[in-house]
């Protein structure tokens, strides 16, 4: 398998790696170390939108990462009211991607899209909290197999203010595939059934379409995580 920094380019980011190529020449025309530091700058850009391949656990019940990233949180919260899920709080999982992650977001079960809900917000930094309730957003409600619902919301940060999502109402999603991206550093969001424990610990690593984030076949309790 390829270096992460070698994998193919997301077509979202072919537009803007022609402008920071172009800002570049420009400023190598003024003065040639400028013109170095628009180089690098253009590497960065392409750098920011790889969309490497990834290896998805194939087995009915897995929740994985939507997200490259951090998991920054792993408590109850009450889902978006835009999506309609009720009142009460769901196990929910945050991941938080910083500008040196990989930012195409991946469906974390197969699903079907229920409804789509955008708001629009503040730019906190997505980090905080108090980000899931007040930043910009893009929630998904999908609705499982069994009739299980779940909930998938991509959140703009402080730098980060352009959420894409190409799923829509109805559309039918495999496990792993991609169904958006955000850039240029942001959060995911994803809420799980009631009663569905999360398999994974605040501090932990995630990589999206290979993470496991929780098993719906499985009664095992939440992990802990240990900073060794």
């Amino acid at each position: 398998m390829r270096p992460s920094y070698l994998a193919p380019i997301h077509r979202e980011g072919w537009p803007f790696i022609a402008v920071f190529a172009l800002v570049a020449a420009g400023l190598a025309l003024l003065w040639q170390p400028l013109g170095w530091l628009g180089l690098l700058a253009t590497a960065w850009c392409a750098y920011f939108f790889r969309d490497p391949a990834r290896t998805v656990p194939d087995r009915e019940g897995l929740v994985v990462s939507p997200a490259d990233g951090l998991v920054q949180l792993v408590e109850p919260a009450v889902p978006p009211p835009e999506l309609g899920m009720g009142e009460l709080p769901r196990p929910r999982v945050s991941i938080f991607m910083n500008v040196l992650d990989v930012h195409v977001n991946r469906m974390p079960i197969a699903a079907v899209v229920a409804r789509t809900a955008y708001r629009k917000g503040k730019f906190f930094d997505a980090s905080l909290d108090k980000a899931s309730l007040e930043n910009e957003r893009l929630a998904l409600r999908i609705t499982l197999g069994d009739g299980r619902e779940m909930a998938v919301v991509q959140i703009a940060g402080l730098v980060a203010r352009r959420i894409k999502c190409w799923a829509k109402q109805g559309d039918r999603l495999a496990t792993g595939e991609r169904f958006g991206l955000i850039r240029f550093g942001s959060r995911v969001d994803v809420y799980l059934p009631d009663g569905v424990a999360p398999l994974v610990a605040e501090g932990q690593r995630a990589i999206a379409g290979e993470t496991i984030l929780a098993d719906l076949t499985a009664a095992e309790p939440p992990r802990r995580g240990v900073l060794r």
